[in-house]
Formats: structure tokens, sequence, C-alpha cells
């Protein structure tokens, strides 16, 4: 079993002859535009885009304003109160934000409902067998939940991993999607992470006019144990992505064998990471019975989320992270973002 901290460096050819004969999709998807995204740094070839994105000229309705050719640090925020209700209503002025400690003029603010990119991911190991019904049935409530404009891919994943629907509005191609899964085999949690964040990264460059909030739902009840991407490859593709992560580790009164000293296990290490850097949130249960409360808690904060966007005043091109806080005026209120973004580069 693979650790995190000291994960098998794959060199990135390998690494995607490994994964295209591994995984497979019941749904082709059209190669992706010619890149228009500036040029990454070599430490992950394979990235997607930086958060700095040049924004349309002519916003949809009921979109942010974007100030035509100027490149975008975009945001996507939730603020909550101390006891974890939801802050509806705030203003522009309500929110400060801060990079690498210097304050940033805010250029665009939403806090409308905005459309949502969502991938939702889940496991079909064979530990999953007895939770599988329950699971499907959370996963539909989940997708009943989505409005008119929303779209949403389903990857399931034991041994490989596998796109059973592309991105769709269709409610009932993705239900039916869903229950088609069964379980069976090991479990290649980063795998599936790989694969859903290269979707969305196709699905924003054959879409650059729209203009989406975007994340992931992730369920899993235990550790990865068959992936061929390490652990340190695919969170440095989530860091640069504009993906928010929401991670469901189901623990289920599993064994504590995989627990080290201090009660350590690899698993929660694994999704608390991939919520905390990009901004999502990680949820750990303690049976498939909690399934339905916990999508439909994450259905609620992405109708409640905020857009926040604004031209850094770092002009430097050198590819390096920026550390990334936002504040709310508001008092017991709490605000909750992505850690940072890569600069751009060239």
């Amino acid at each position: 079993m693979r650790r995190p901290a000291t994960g098998a460096v794959l060199a990135c050819g390998a690494a995607l002859l490994l994964i295209a004969g591994r995984v497979s999709s019941q749904t082709p998807v059209p190669a992706p535009a010619p890149a228009t995204e500036p040029a990454q740094p070599p430490a992950a070839p394979d990235a997607a885009a930086p958060a700095d994105v040049a924004v349309p000229q002519t916003p949809a309705p009921d979109q942010p304003a974007f100030r035509a050719g100027v490149d975008v640090v975009s945001l996507t925020v939730t603020v909550t109160e101390r006891e974890g209700r939801f802050v509806n209503g705030l203003s522009q002025d309500a929110f400060s934000v801060f990079e690498d400690g210097v304050k940033q003029e805010l250029i665009f603010f939403s806090g409308t409902k905005l459309p949502t990119a969502l991938g939702l991911l889940v496991d079909t190991s064979a530990s999953m067998n007895e939770k599988m019904a329950t699971a499907q049935q959370a996963a539909i409530g989940f997708v009943e939940r989505m409005r008119v404009d929303d779209v949403l891919t389903i990857v399931d994943f034991d041994s490989r991993a596998e796109i059973l629907q592309g991105f769709t509005r269709d409610q009932a191609l993705l239900t039916a999607a869903i229950r088609r899964t069964t379980a069976g085999g090991s479990t290649s949690l980063y795998n599936a992470m790989y694969v859903a964040l290269n979707e969305f990264k196709k699905m924003r460059a054959s879409n650059t006019d729209e203009v989406r909030r975007q994340a992931i739902v992730v369920l899993s009840d235990g550790e990865d144990t068959s992936s061929l991407v390490p652990f340190e490859e695919v969170l440095e593709l989530a860091k640069r992505s504009e993906v928010a992560i929401y991670t469901i580790g189901l623990r289920d009164g599993a064994p504590q064998r995989n627990r080290g000293i201090g009660g350590f296990r690899e698993a929660d290490f694994v999704l608390k990471q991939f919520a905390q850097e990009t901004g999502g949130k990680a949820f750990f249960p303690d049976g498939a019975s909690a399934l339905p409360a916990i999508y439909g808690e994450v259905a609620d904060e992405l109708a409640a989320q905020y857009t926040l966007g604004y031209a850094s005043r770092n002009t430097r091109r050198d590819g390096r992270w920026r550390r990334v806080v936002v504040r709310v005026e508001r008092p017991n209120a709490i605000a909750r973002t992505k850690q940072g973004y890569y600069g751009p580069t060239g």
C-alpha cells in the first residue's frame, strides 16, 4: 500500500500509458479543444489550467460581469456561522481577499446560484457490497436536487476507474448510470480522481464561454490499494484545477488495523487533503445511513456559495504557489475557499 508522503513518482508518459490501459469509459468524450492556457511549470506537465483564466467578454444573464481581457483569479467561497449554518445575502463589501498577505481588489462578485458542473465519484470496491443499495439511493437523491442548468458526470471505481456517464443534464441517464454500479474488486481512488479532474479540464476547454462553479463529490470506504497514479500527482492536479472536492469517508465500524500511532489513518488523511486544498469539505460518517443527509448538505452548500474574482497585484509570471485567504466582515462567520493557486508562467 502506498503512503501519501512517499508514493512512487511515475514518469508522466508511463503514467498516461498505464492509465489508458486501465481506465475505460462507456460514454466517449470528444478530444479537448487546442489548449489556450499558459504553459505549466515542469513539475506537473499534466496539470489542469492555472487559477487565472481569461474570462469571456459577454457574460450570460445572471452571471458575474467580467472585465474583458483581464486574467482573473476565481474563488468559490462558502460562508458559515460557527454553528455551521450557511450565511446568505452578503454584499461584495463584506469580503476581503488577501494573496500572500497582500489585499486584493475584487473585480467581480456574485451571490447568485450559478450553474454548477458536478462530478459524482462512487467507490464500488468489494468492501462496499453491503452498502451499495444505500449509496446508490443517496447518490440518486443528490442527482434529483440538480437544477436545470447543472451538468453532472458519474465515475465509479474499484480495480479500475470508469466513466459511467459523461457530463449531462439528463437526470434519467444519470440515475440509470448509478443503478448500474456493482461492488467488486480493489480500490483505485487516485485513478478515479485523475480521470474526473481531466474530464473537467476537457469540459472547460470545450466550453470557454461558460461560467460554472465546479465540484467533485467522492465517496469511499477505505485505502487506495490499486491506483497507478500516485497521491502526490493527483493532489497537484487538484490544486491546479478550479474544482472544489467534497470527500465522504465511510468508516462504518471498519477494523482499526490501518491506524498507526495516534490513530492516524491514511484514507482519512488523503480525503482531508483533497478537501482542504480545494475549498471543499470532508465528511466521515459511521455508516451508510448518513449518506442522504451528507449529500443533501453538499447540495445546500453548493447553492449557497459566492463567487469572487480579482486580478492579482503580483505581476510576476513565475508559476509559484500563492496563498489565498478570504475574510468576511460578519460576527461569528467563517469564509472557506481553496488555499491558493499557482501563478501564471511565460
